[in-house]
C-alpha cells in the first residue's frame, strides 16, 4: 500500500482545503508514492517521536501540529525543526500534518472533546462562511436523473445531515448548432427546442473542479450550460469550535472536576464562579479565545478551551464561565480521531499511537 492511500483517507475526513490561511498541512516531508511500512500517530512531531517511528518500523508519521508553519531557508541542523527534517529524510520517513482542517470538521478535534464529555445535540460553534457555491445546469428531461446522481456522488447536494438535495424546474431550452458542431439533439443550422430540467444544487467551493467534471461527464450535450453562484450561507458542518449539552445539568464545581479528570490536566484555570448550573457547553480544542463572543452568543454556560491570556479572562464579564484546560490537554484525543479513521479503513495494517508525551508544559 502506498503512503498516498493513507493520505487519501485522511483527506476524505479533513480535506486540506479546509485549513486556515496561515496553516501548513498535508505531506510536509517525504514521497507519497513510497510503500507504507506503518503509521505512527502523534499530536506533535519531536525528535523522540521520530526515533520511536524508526524503532517500530513506521515510515509515515501523522501529526496534528505541523512540524513547520513557515518555509525553511536552510536545513543544516542548527535547530530542532531542521534536525527533525534531516532525520526524517535520512530514514525515509514521511511527515503528514492535519491541523486546522481537522479543527474544521464536525467530528474532528472539538467533536472528540464533545464525545469525551458526553455532550448531546452538538453543532459547530462558528461555521465557515462564503465557502459554498450554487450550481445551476440544464439537462434533457430523460437524462436529469443520471446527471443528478453523478454530481451528488462527486459531493454536491449536501446540506447538514441531508444529501442529494436539489431543486428541479421543468422548462424549454432553445439552441442552434453551428458549423462544426455535433449536436446530441437537433440539426446543424436549425433552432431546436428541447424539454429540459433546470437543476439547482449546492456544493463546497473546494469541490468545484470535481463536481463540474462529473457534470460534464454525465451530461449528454456537446456544450453544457451551467452557472456557479457564490453563496453567503453558513456551512453548518464545517467551522471552528463546538457547542452541545450535557445530558443533565451539574453544578460548576462538579463540571470543573469532570474537566480535570477527563482531560487529565494538572491545572484548570477558570473565571469567577457564577453559581449557576452547567448545561450548555461551548468548547474549542487548542487556542480558542477568539470564540468567546460566539460562546456567549450561543448562550453557553461555560466555554472550555486552552491558552486564555490574563486579560481575556476578564472578557467573560460574568456572562459565562471560562475554563482553560491547556492547549495539549484539549487536543490530546485528536490522536484517537486519526487512529479510528485509519484502523477502520486499514484494519490489518500497522497503525500505532505514539507513546511519547509531547506536551511542552509541566505542572508542579
Amino acid at each position: 500500500m502506498q503512503i498516498q492511500e493513507i493520505i487519501n483517507e485522511l483527506e476524505q475526513f479533513a480535506p486540506s482545503a479546509l485549513k486556515e490561511d496561515f496553516d501548513n498541512v498535508g505531506l510536509l516531508v517525504g514521497d507519497a508514492s513510497h510503500q507504507a511500512t506503518g503509521v505512527l500517530i502523534t499530536l506533535d512531531i519531536t525528535e523522540q517521536v521520530i526515533d520511536e517511528a524508526i524503532k517500530i518500523g513506521c515510515n509515515l508519521i501523522v501529526s496534528h501540529h505541523p512540524i513547520m508553519l513557515s518555509g525553511l531557508k536552510k536545513i543544516n541542523g542548527r535547530n530542532a525543526t531542521e534536525r527533525m527534517v534531516i532525520k526524517a529524510i535520512q530514514n525515509n520517513i514521511a511527515l503528514y500534518a492535519s491541523h486546522t482542517n481537522a479543527d474544521s470538521v464536525i467530528n474532528g478535534v472539538s467533536g472528540k472533546m464533545c464525545e469525551k464529555l458526553g455532550l448531546e445535540n452538538c453543532k459547530i460553534l462558528s461555521p465557515k462562511k462564503e465557502n459554498l457555491l450554487k450550481l445551476v445546469t440544464f439537462v434533457p428531461t430523460e437524462h436529469a436523473g443520471k446527471v443528478r446522481e453523478a454530481i451528488f456522488k462527486a459531493g454536491a447536494g449536501q446540506i447538514g445531515n441531508y444529501d442529494a438535495c436539489s431543486y428541479n424546474t421543468s422548462g424549454e431550452g432553445t439552441f442552434r448548432a453551428g458549423h462544426g458542431a455535433n449536436p446530441f439533439v437537433g440539426e446543424v443550422g436549425k433552432i431546436h427546442q428541447e424539454e429540459e430540467v433546470r437543476i439547482e444544487t449546492i456544493l463546497p467551493a473546494y469541490l468545484k473542479g470535481r463536481i463540474i467534471g462529473a457534470l460534464l461527464n454525465a451530461h449528454p450535450y456537446e456544450e453544457v450550460a451551467y452557472d456557479l453562484y457564490p453563496l453567503a450561507n453558513e456551512w453548518t458542518t464545517t467551522g471552528i469550535g463546538m457547542v452541545g449539552e450535557l445530558p443533565h445539568e451539574v453544578d460548576e464545581a462538579t463540571f470543573l472536576n469532570r474537566l480535570k479528570n477527563t482531560f487529565q490536566t494538572g491545572c484548570v484555570r477558570y473565571t469567577n464562579l457564577l453559581n449557576k448550573p452547567i448545561k450548555r457547553v461551548a468548547l474549542c480544542g487548542g487556542s480558542g479565545s477568539f470564540l468567546l463572543g460566539k460562546a456567549i452568543g450561543a448562550k453557553a454556560d461555560v466555554f472550555v478551551t486552552g491558552d486564555i491570556k490574563y486579560h481575556q479572562f476578564a472578557d467573560a464579564e460574568d456572562l459565562i464561565l471560562i475554563a482553560d484546560i491547556g492547549h495539549f490537554e484539549s487536543e490530546q484525543y485528536t490522536k484517537e480521531v486519526f487512529f479510528e479513521i485509519l484502523t477502520k479503513k486499514f484494519s490489518n495494517f500497522a497503525i500505532h499511537l505514539s507513546n511519547v508525551n509531547t506536551n511542552p508544559v509541566n505542572y508542579l
